[in-house]
């Protein structure tokens, strides 16, 4: 499959006009085969488990009508989530019972993020919102100078915000004053999207759309070390995207990274050296499982790589062009959305398929999350659904 056709129905944005606000690439596509992209149609199989809803609960308007890849988070018993046009609820995760509400009133682009008793949320104006996580009440707002994509980080003591022009800040958490800034040079045409920063060991990690990861030390914002996942290659500018969008996969000492039309990689954090790596295409998230990190590919496969970088141990094709979720292992399963709102189960062993349930028409883009054997995904249109996932016979 050519870039081109793998890039079709991402949005991209020119970096050179950041300044004066994100703007859509359009007419890139026009001369394509529609049927190339047309999605894969479903294939016919015996299920083997099954998942059954235990609630579901609506938030807001969901992702809205852009590429927003909004995910809910769990903390403790609670579970949180937020909307496209401000809405932002705490759930008790076991029953969906709605335990406070509050309405923004400002477009969310980055959730949900949280720390010690704070919920953090980003917008597409380029506010990071800090709420207390036990009666959703805001404590503080500041504005930054661009678009937030992702969900704020914090230990307790520093926020962390990643945006969409480049640049990563850390926040005094009390109050949200800024306590460093680093930039870095965006290429001239990206996907939109950014990676989630992750904080670890007095480290704060990024990956960028240079196809770099980075790691700042979180007090002072200096450099700790610098790996490149993927080399731009190519004439045309589409052809050299290597963004690093998806999340990261933080194992003990390990970092999972992927990154588009490069490679899987995996970084020992101490020192940013390369343990091993593998060419894949991704901007979508990593989970892990059965001894191997699982990968929605850019095309619509999900490959499973050996966690220990032995290579692919099986790859599942048959999904193409249907623009997958992150895949979540859960219970002995792995499981992706698609676009037409149908939840695909994979058997983590050898990557058949085990079940498919449809969740909603809408689509499911974002990370879906699992606890045990419960299954919660958040789809396009604002549903929050927890499936209780087991064999036929359980």
């Amino acid at each position: 499959m050519s870039n081109t056709r793998r890039v079709a129905g991402l949005v991209l944005i020119t970096s050179l006009l950041l300044s004066g606000g994100c703007s859509t690439v359009k007419g890139w596509f026009a001369d394509d085969d529609d049927d190339a992209n047309e999605p894969a149609p479903l294939v016919e199989f015996e299920p083997e488990m099954k998942a059954d809803r235990v609630w579901s609960s609506s938030v807001g308007k969901g992702q809205g009508k852009i590429f927003n890849n909004l995910a809910p988070v769990i903390s403790g018993d609670v579970i949180y989530a937020a909307s496209t046009d401000g809405l932002v609820l705490a759930l008790d995760k076991s029953n969906g019972k709605k335990l406070w509400k509050q309405d923004l009133d400002q477009p969310i682009t980055g959730a949900v993020g949280i720390g010690p008793d704070s919920v953090l949320l980003g917008s597409s104006d380029g506010s990071v919102i800090k709420l207390d996580a036990s009666d959703g009440s805001e404590q503080w707002r500041v504005v930054l100078d661009g678009e937030i994509l992702a969900a704020p980080q914090s230990d307790g003591r520093i926020v962390v915000v990643q945006t969409y022009n480049g640049k990563l800040r850390a926040l005094d958490a009390s109050d949200g004053a800024e306590l460093w800034v680093f930039d870095s040079n965006l290429p001239v045409l990206t996907l939109r999207g950014t990676s989630t920063p992750i904080i670890a060991d007095r480290i704060v990690i990024a990956g960028l759309a240079t196809g770099k990861v980075v790691a700042l030390d979180l007090n002072t914002g200096g450099m700790r070390w610098e790996a490149r996942v993927a080399v731009a290659q190519g004439r045309s500018e589409i052809d050299r995207i290597v963004d690093i969008d998806g999340e990261m996969l933080l194992l003990g000492n390990l970092l999972y990274v992927a990154s588009y039309q490069g490679r899987l990689v995996a970084i020992d954090i101490s020192a940013g050296r390369k343990i091993w790596q593998q060419d894949a295409s991704s901007y979508m998230g990593l989970d892990q499982g059965f001894g191997n990190i699982y990968v929605s590919d850019s095309a619509g496969s999900v490959v499973a790589y050996y966690r220990n970088g032995e290579g692919v141990r099986w790859e599942q094709p048959s999904l193409e062009n249907r623009r997958l979720s992150p895949p979540k292992a859960v219970k002995g399963y792995v499981v992706v959305g698609d676009l037409e709102g149908h939840l695909h189960f994979l058997d983590q062993v050898d990557g058949r398929f085990v079940g498919r349930i449809k969740v909603d028409g809408k689509g499911v883009r974002g990370r879906m999350l699992a606890e045990g054997n419960i299954l919660y995904v958040y789809t396009n249109s604002g549903k929050l659904v927890a499936y209780r996932v087991t064999g036929l016979d359980d």
